[in-house]
């Protein structure tokens, strides 16, 4: 049975992710009491494989009960039932313009201001995201990009123990890639902004490529990389990690990152992993 719990920040995207999830086939029920837990999980074992796939969204909404949560997953894998944490967050800037947008009230604001409400909500799921086996930072992601990475983690056509990997550029100046596993900053590599006929365009382009890749710097950078490649990968898939997140950052995330992402991806899909190439700020200015 694929039993996942979906939690995280208010305003992070649970309920697109819920949806989403729902297009794979999961059964979902949002916000369940965490004391309810072991019960519907017994359900599931009895419903003779008719709830083969389950998703539970649990968050703050739940008030106190919520607060019950850590004892409960404790006592649903004490009786035999094994299950993957799913944390949504996100930067405080992007779920502070989404609050204004939405003009939604943060279930923690209280009489205060959304700032204090997400730095509450913060301290309070700390325990729960060390806990999480996936960590999806949605700050910059379209509804499309959470859709693919929730079909890598949970499509039912992902083959048991395989491991895939996301491997996405992003610019610092935007923020850092939160949801990486390995993060590489490659700010140090010849920079193609300074360059007039490069600066307007990206690491997809082909003049671009050749002009980071044409630096000694980077030809022993990339050797280092895929020599740890070589090194972390087969023992990541040997330890059951089923997905692995490789960041490359630059400053704006449009120039050497994109390039040498493209470059990585194509690497580890030649080595034989499943591998998806985004690019986070390759389009921002």
């Amino acid at each position: 049975m694929s039993f996942v719990i979906v939690t995280g920040i208010s305003g992070a995207g649970k309920t697109q992710a819920i949806h989403c999830m729902e297009d794979m086939g999961y059964y979902c029920i949002d916000n369940l009491p965490p004391i309810l837990i072991d019960k519907f999980a017994d359900i599931c074992r009895h419903s003779a494989g008719k709830l083969e796939k389950v998703a539970l969204v649990m968050d703050l909404r739940g008030g106190y009960l919520f607060e019950q949560m850590e004892t409960e997953l404790q006592t649903l894998r004490k009786n035999g039932y094994e299950y993957e944490i799913l944390f949504l967050d996100c930067s405080d800037d992007t779920l502070i313009k989404r609050y204004k947008e939405t003009r939604r009230k943060h279930p923690l604001a209280g009489e205060g201001n959304v700032m204090e409400g997400i730095e509450k909500e913060r301290e309070l799921l700390a325990p729960i995201k060390a806990m999480s086996d996936h960590i999806v930072d949605t700050s910059n992601m379209p509804l499309s990009g959470l859709k693919k990475r929730l079909m890598n983690l949970y499509s039912a056509g992902s083959e048991q123990g395989t491991l895939e990997i996301e491997v996405e550029s992003f610019g610092f100046k935007f923020g850092m890639a939160l949801d990486a596993d390995l993060v590489f900053d490659v700010r140090f590599l010849p920079n193609p902004f300074y360059e007039p006929e490069l600066k307007h365009l990206n690491g997809t382009d082909k003049s671009v490529a050749d002009y980071v890749f044409a630096s000694e710097i980077t030809k022993t950078f990339t050797d280092k990389l895929a020599d740890m490649m070589d090194f972390l990968v087969p023992n990541y898939s040997d330890e059951g990690k089923t997905n692995l997140v490789i960041a490359i950052g630059c400053t704006g995330g449009r120039h050497r990152s994109v390039a040498i992402a493209e470059w990585l991806g194509c690497y580890l899909m030649k080595a034989g992993y499943k591998v998806n190439t985004s690019h986070r700020d390759k389009d921002k200015k």
